[in-house]
Order: structure tokens, then sequence, then C-alpha cells
């Protein structure tokens, strides 16, 4: 079993990633092993859309991140070491603070976000 001590920065650091988004989003959980985000709803799909979360889990911490999901060619051009981390389409997951992954995963996620809405909200 790993080392759970440094999970709460962890995930602290990985909400921070998603916390600037909340202002066009629905926060939906917020909680200290929790963060949430729904997108508005959408005419396109006729429904509100997950956009991402942050859960504490046994094991590690993991990030979902929808757009990627939707849009798999956002991932083309991410590291073989964010890569790595990937678990599924969607979902990173993290034992410790990796800074260059993070700072990776913030620019994913800004140019996740811009697609997102464009393409489901124009």
């Amino acid at each position: 079993m790993p080392d759970q001590t440094e999970f709460p920065l962890v995930f602290e650091s990985l909400k921070s990633i998603l916390k600037p988004y909340a202002k066009a989003m629905t926060i939906k959980q917020d909680t200290e092993n929790a963060f949430y985000l729904d997108a508005p709803y959408s005419e396109k799909w006729k429904k509100d859309l997950y956009f991402g979360s942050v859960h504490i889990k046994k094991n590690y911490v993991s990030f979902y991140f929808m757009p990627v999901y939707m849009h798999p060619d956002l991932l083309k051009n991410i590291s073989p070491e964010l890569k790595k981390q990937m678990q599924g389409k969607s979902c990173f997951n993290f034992k410790k603070i990796e800074k260059p992954l993070f700072e990776e995963l913030h620019q994913l996620t800004k140019q996740g976000f811009e697609r997102f809405m464009k393409e489901n909200y124009s």
C-alpha cells in the first residue's frame, strides 16, 4: 500500500488545476477528498456535461478530465511520462506531487476547456 500522507497535498495541487474553471461551471462536490465540476447545460447534448474531478482514492489521487475522452486528439502531444499516469481514456493517477507533469496537465486542461466549450456550446 502506498504512503498516503502526501495524498492531501497531491489532491490540493490537482484541484488547483481545475478550480479556475469553476467560474464557468457548477461545483457538484467540494470536500476534503473530492472536487467535481459539471459544465453548463448543453443544448447540443440536452444535459449538463461532466467536465472533470479530482478524488483521493485508496492507492492514488485521480484526476478525471472528460474533454480528453470527447476529443482524444488532445492527447496526441502529451509526454510519455504523463501518458504513463493514465488509466482508461480520461483518468490520470498520481501518488505524489510531480510538478512537471502537473504543469503539463495544467496546459492540457486549458486546451481541453477551450475545445470543450467551443464544440459543446457554440
